[in-house]
């Protein structure tokens, strides 16, 4: 008896466990997945707030874990040092463009006269020598005057003629007024003088720190009377709109999914309540399932990162929470949803 049970019991075994593989296909066949079950975190963007200039941190208005809004002050330095500078470059703005106007407007009518009045002068003087010359000549010739008085005669004939000349040339000068090449010149400091102001009052309005988006104070990282410099944030903004969950799908689960479908989201902090949510990003690339993801599958298999946008209404999802995303797979793959509004509006 005991011989025949130890042939027959292989036997058993074996079509036991047939029999219990022909079941678990039948029940795959007669009742497949409904719902694709997902594991990630939560997942946010985080900015660090830092002054595009340097100096002493006058003022910190925010504390940890405060919502901001879009705009919002959140931090001042000390702007005295950028005040001066400002005024400075005003002031050497306004100089140069008094001196451009003055270059434009060419020259005074009084310049002019009195040009004017230089030639008249110098053709006076020029008549006399002139005429003093012809003496001096006419007497040389009789030898009542010498040589020397005539050189010298000559002499101021030709710095009379040279002093007209000259007198002429400031004239013309005086009515044309100020060559292109200085007014250009002048035109083109003054453009940098006002690049130059504009520089300074933007460095004075860099001075105040804004929220550049909606979200929550993570981290204060340099307090009142800190040296602030552009490298250095001054605190930590968690962006927490949108909200997402990054979670990773396998290979055969990957046909399954598209961006807009509709997800449901929950974690254990919260285990009967459920988020709305959408597929919003699918990974075109393969990788190895991260360590922090609790699946029940192996490790090493390649999955594909998918992003799961959330609505967050009274923000009890935080950065780094374990979520698990179900998908329904009875939904068409085309709903095409791409905004909050059309899923949390539902919230």
């Amino acid at each position: 008896m005991k011989r025949k049970l130890r042939w027959i019991l292989p036997f058993l075994i074996i079509a036991a466990g047939i029999g219990g593989a022909y079941y678990l296909v039948l029940e795959r066949k007669e009742k497949p997945r409904t719902t694709l079950q997902l594991y990630g975190n939560v997942d946010l963007r985080e900015v660090q707030l830092a002054f595009h200039g340097t100096g002493r941190v006058r003022s910190l208005l925010v504390e940890e874990g405060a919502q901001v809004q879009a705009g919002q002050l959140v931090a001042e330095l000390d702007p005295d040092r950028y005040s001066e500078s400002l005024d400075r470059a005003g002031a050497q703005a306004g100089a140069q463009e008094r001196v451009l106007a003055e270059l434009m407007a060419g020259s005074r009518p009084e310049e002019i006269q009195a040009a004017r009045a230089r030639v008249k002068a110098a053709q006076a003087s020029l008549a006399d020598a002139e005429q003093i010359h012809r003496r001096a000549a006419a007497l040389a010739k009789s030898q009542y005057v010498s040589q020397q008085k005539l050189e010298t005669a000559e002499a101021a004939l030709k710095s009379a003629r040279a002093n007209l000349d000259a007198q002429v040339q400031v004239l013309e000068l005086a009515v044309k007024g100020p060559r292109q090449e200085t007014i250009d010149a002048a035109r083109a400091k003054l453009k940098a003088d006002q690049a130059l102001h504009r520089l300074t009052e933007r460095e004075l309005a860099d001075t105040r720190l804004y929220a550049p988006t909606s979200g929550v104070i993570q981290n204060r990282i340099l307090e009142p009377g800190d040296m602030a410099f552009p490298q250095t944030p001054v605190v930590t903004l968690a962006l927490n709109d949108p909200v997402w969950a990054r979670v990773y799908v396998s290979e055969p689960d990957l046909g399954k999914i598209s961006p807009g479908m509709r997800a449901e989201v929950r974690t254990d902090s919260f285990p009967d309540k459920g988020y709305r949510g959408w597929i919003g990003f699918i990974s075109p690339t393969a990788e190895f399932t991260p360590k922090q993801v609790e699946t029940t599958e192996l490790r090493s298999k390649l999955v594909y990162r998918v992003r799961v946008y959330v609505c967050n209404p009274r923000n009890e999802l935080r950065l780094g929470m374990p979520v698990t995303v179900l998908v329904p797979l009875d939904q068409p793959r085309t709903s095409a949803v791409t905004e909050s509004d059309s899923v949390c509006r539902e919230e």
